[in-house]
């Protein structure tokens, strides 16, 4: 029976949750599209130019099947596709421009663009094996592939670097996918779900074993074949989802291409295919001690083994005031931690906040620091973790949701955002939650100036 199904996603868009803290909000999506809308209208009509071909855009990837999600760390970027069509009937071998030539129309005509600074682009990547891409300020980049297209047979292939003309329809594929589910809300879901794995996959694997997009969609959108996902919360369809790919992935690593049999999915090497196997196995156990834990608290903390910074606690939503008024402690449990919150400026030493579990508004730019003050009462075998979840508009902004913050006994942040922001601390002995704590903090306005600041001096 589902816990925690409303922290992973609710009908009410001001409640915090799972979906809504790793979806880009409606800024980000529209800034990207200005900029690929952009994009698309330049290299059409200079790379028609170029070739006397007729040329086309088509989006395509996670944009295009509205299952992006945001950067999951600083520095981290969004991601686009768009795809770029030669347009020429009969097959790509009969066309007078080869694969590599077409590309590398395509990565002069992006260092063209990047060399407008009107276009906010910061940088053009050396040609990649199937695409070339282009940055933008403040977090994106689009891949640009480059395809043949036969109008008369709607046929498509992709020019790669090196190794010719692969077979390749990426509009096949959305077809495929977006066909899955009569019913819209059910397609939705479908979305979400994609959306909890990717973030997933994100957050848990290093950047070259990790999973492609395109795949963890296809083991989702097959893992509920047949499977009558009608009034299943999220979190048990996950849980599902999770057992069912760990198993499909032990039978066999190869990952079929639904609208193209010889083209397998997984380009993963057997070392980090396995792994992922192992790690799915680890997400459908976490998400059965969820739903078994029997509170909606401690159902949170071990999602958050999974989903970090990204997934909300209870009190994020409507249990706010009633933690607040019980001084922040959620639940009760065997382990009751105390902590001592000390906030000091960075520019102002002598001016400090402190607070046991709490903390006063601050301003920007302090350094502060968390000390479990009750550490020596820990059970032996204890362990603490702490985590940061950001909220507002700065962080998300800037897509700095949070972090892991630490297992010590003493942890030192710093305040950059405006807005409400938490410190959670978690207890654990083994897999079991035994303490929790949530310490508010307010940051308001912006950073404290030096009580004495050098004056400046004049010279006349």
């Amino acid at each position: 029976m589902s816990i925690a199904a409303d922290l992973f996603h609710a009908a009410d868009a001001a409640r915090e949750t799972l979906h809504k803290r790793i979806t880009p909000t409606d800024d980000q999506f529209e800034d990207q599209k200005t900029r690929w809308n952009d994009l698309a209208a330049f290299l059409r009509t200079r790379l028609k130019a170029d070739t006397n071909l007729g040329t086309r855009t088509w989006l395509q990837g996670s944009y295009k099947f509205d299952t992006q999600i945001r950067p999951w760390m600083v520095g981290a970027e969004f991601d686009i596709d768009l795809g770029f069509y030669f347009e020429w009937t009969g097959t790509p071998n009969q066309g007078v421009h080869a694969p590599d030539a077409l590309k590398n129309l395509i990565q002069a005509a992006l260092v063209d663009y990047q060399s407008d600074a009107d276009n906010d682009a910061t940088g053009v990547e050396d040609p990649k094996e199937r695409c070339c891409r282009i940055s933008f300020k403040p977090d994106f980049h689009i891949d640009v592939p480059a395809y043949h297209l036969d109008p008369d047979r709607d046929a498509r292939s992709l020019a790669t670097e090196t190794k010719g003309w692969e077979e390749s329809d990426p509009k096949a594929i959305y077809e495929w996918f977006k066909k899955r589910y009569d019913d819209a809300s059910q397609r939705w879901q479908l979305r979400r779900l994609v959306r909890y794995l990717k973030m997933w996959a994100a957050l848990q694997f290093s950047d070259d074993k990790r999973p492609s997009s395109i795949l963890l969609t296809v083991l989702a959108a097959e893992a509920l074949q047949g499977y009558a996902i009608a009034g299943v919360a999220d979190d048990d369809l996950l849980e599902h989802t999770a057992i069912v790919i760990k198993q499909r992935l032990e039978r066999s690593y190869a990952v079929a291409n639904p609208v193209n049999c010889r083209e397998n999915l997984n380009r993963l090497d057997d070392e980090a295919t396995r792994m992922l196997v192992d790690r799915f196995g680890i997400l459908a156990a976490i998400a059965s001690r969820a739903r078994l834990s029997g509170d909606k608290a401690a159902a949170a903390e071990i999602w958050a083994e999974a989903f970090q910074q990204f997934f909300p606690m209870p009190e994020d939503n409507d249990e706010i005031a009633k933690a607040e008024l019980q001084g922040n402690a959620v639940a009760i449990y065997r382990f009751d931690p105390q902590v001592d919150v000390l906030a000091v400026p960075k520019l102002n030493k002598d001016r400090n906040w402190r607070g046991l579990n709490e903390l006063p508004p601050i301003p920007k730019d302090c350094d502060i620091t968390f000390t479990l003050a009750n550490r020596d009462q820990l059970p032996v075998g204890a362990q603490v973790r702490w985590m940061v979840r950001n909220r507002g508009e700065e962080a998300s902004r800037l897509n700095d949701l949070g972090h892991i913050a630490g297992t010590d006994a003493i942890v030192s942040r710093h305040s950059a955002y405006n807005g409400d922001h938490a410190m959670d601390l978690t207890v654990y002995l083994g897999n079991q939650v035994i303490g929790r704590r949530r310490i508010w903090i307010k940051i308001r306005g912006v950073a404290m100036p030096a009580r004495n600041p050098k004056r400046r001096r004049y010279f006349g």
